[in-house]
């Protein structure tokens, strides 16, 4: 039986709860992975993908304002031991974009095992060690900032003392990769990712509920979002600018001008805005990704994304006192490039 939109039951379920996007090269392939269901959060509900979403990849082609491939993924069931069944189709053109649209169905498996399809591309999909990480006492200081468009104020804050709140958590993932030799995925095209999660309606049709693009956008901007309350979740990234620009703008703004760090608030706000939306993480294809201060270009489970994020909302050194190698053991470096939780 499917859930009105407008339920708690809806919008309390972790397995609707998108928490990271990443983009990398892999073997010979490109790497997809978004991670959902933390039980970190407090909407944390029950193990497993919804048997009733959809979880969808979404790939914009050369700066398009619409994407132009979709992979869609749909669950089952669990089955008495927790395992389900999954299937993975493909939407291109003016499909990917289209809910009704139906998909070519690639490949079909079940949680916790490789699926490959007569192309090449893989996937895995289950529970999963997190390898995200930072200390979410540093994140409620910028938050009180940003929220408040105050000064931020560090010197309480011991980057020496930091630990990984993350450390010991889990969390569903699914891992899409899609080898070189794709059509379209070839190594040299400059491509925008970004994931949602959709529930089907009592009506018969589909809502998106919540999307993910550069990482640290919701923890910062929306921190309290955890009932996809707000308009965000909903919008296609292509109206980002219009809906989302002088949001983002005006809070960038107050923060770096409270704090002294730039000489022009506002401009500076406008520049962080253009480089946030549309709210979709470039990658340009068979490149080495990184998500850090210089360089922008997909996502690794490594980076230290919550350190370059801050800083740039911020426009100061905000030292998270994490480096990658606190997570270490939570990555692996073949397919499915990830550590499968023990229970």
């Amino acid at each position: 039986m499917s859930h009105h939109l407008d339920t708690p039951l809806a919008a309390e379920n972790g397995q609707l709860f998108l928490d990271d996007l990443y983009v990398f090269q892999g073997e010979n392939a490109t790497v997809l992975m978004m991670d959902v269901n933390s039980n970190v959060t407090g909407v944390y509900a029950e193990p497993g993908f919804h048997p009733e979403a959809r979880y969808e990849f979404k790939i914009h082609l050369d700066g398009e304002a619409v994407e132009s491939l979709t992979y869609r993924l749909a669950f089952g069931e669990p089955d008495p031991a927790g395992r389900q069944s999954l299937r993975l189709e493909s939407l291109s053109g003016a499909d990917a974009h289209e809910d009704g649209a139906d998909g070519s169905v690639l490949l079909q498996g079940r949680t916790g095992e490789t699926a490959t399809a007569e192309d090449g591309i893989r996937v895995w999909a289950g529970r999963i060690s997190d390898a995200f990480y930072i200390d979410l006492s540093l994140l409620s200081v910028i938050n009180a900032a940003v929220g408040e468009g105050g000064k931020v104020d560090l010197a309480g804050w011991k980057p020496g003392e930091a630990k990984n709140t993350f450390a010991g958590t889990t969390v569903e993932t699914i891992v899409l990769e899609i080898p070189h030799t794709h059509p379209v995925l070839r190594p040299g095209t400059r491509i925008g990712v970004w994931a949602a999660t959709k529930l089907a309606t009592d009506a018969g049709g589909w809502r998106q509920i919540n999307r993910a693009g550069h990482p640290m956008m919701w923890p910062i901007f929306w921190p309290t979002d955890t009932d996809f309350s707000n308009p965000a979740n909903t919008r296609h990234p292509s109206k980002d600018v219009a809906e989302a620009g002088s949001f983002i703008a005006e809070r960038v703004s107050a923060v770096v001008a409270a704090t002294g760090t730039s000489a022009d608030p506002d401009a500076y706000g406008q520049e962080v805005a253009r480089q946030l939306l549309p709210d979709v993480l470039s990658y340009t294809v068979g490149t080495p990704a990184q998500f850090g201060f210089a360089t922008r270009n997909g996502r690794t489970q490594a980076d230290n994304a919550p350190e370059a994020m801050l800083s740039l909302v911020t426009n100061s050194a905000v030292p998270t006192g994490l480096t990658q190698a606190v997570a270490a053991d939570q990555r692996t470096p073949r397919f499915p490039y990830i550590v499968e939780a023990t229970s």
